[in-house]
């Protein structure tokens, strides 16, 4: 028997994304008469878009950010739920670098420092973040050549470039 595929975490982020923006047929709002001895239902609240997309980040919050950047005239419903989608997966994954970099350190809490050395660490994600500045991140340790280099003299036995 073969073992079922896990799938990421942007995978499954990106299907939540598309099953809460395709509409859904089977469910059709009827409305229904109330008779004379039934209660008046109370109105429920919708649930918000976050977790309607099955999502942490706030996809309202975004959505208006969007419309006041003045990015474009007109922002879409499935705009701000992609980008929630993807900003979190982002999050998620600097946030699990930056952990496992806590924990090599010995420490429990997550610092800037730490952050720092796990965007510099990744390949891609340095890539990506390539002209950010982090606050209290530090340098990135690597072997400085300090000390003169040293030179062969006239007569090929290697010295040192200031002579005493």
């Amino acid at each position: 028997m073969t073992k079922p595929s896990k799938k990421s975490t942007m995978q499954q982020t990106a299907e939540e994304a598309k099953e809460y923006l395709s509409p859904d047929k089977s469910k059709s709002k009827k409305k229904k008469g109330t008779k004379q001895g039934d209660k008046p239902k109370k109105k429920r609240k919708g649930a918000p878009r976050s977790v309607k997309a099955g999502l942490e980040f706030p996809v309202g919050r975004i959505h208006r950010h969007l419309r006041e950047g003045k990015f474009a005239n007109r922002v879409g419903a499935g705009a701000p739920v992609y980008l929630a989608a993807v900003l979190e997966y982002l999050t998620a994954e600097v946030l699990e670098l930056a952990g496992n970099a806590a924990i090599d350190h010995g420490k429990q809490r997550v610092v800037p420092r730490h952050i720092h050395l796990a965007i510099k660490s990744d390949r891609e994600l340095n890539k990506f973040l390539n002209g950010v500045t982090i606050h209290g991140g530090g340098i990135i340790p690597r072997a400085i050549p300090v000390l003169p280099k040293k030179i062969q003299d006239k007569k090929g036995k290697p010295g040192f470039s200031q002579v005493y």
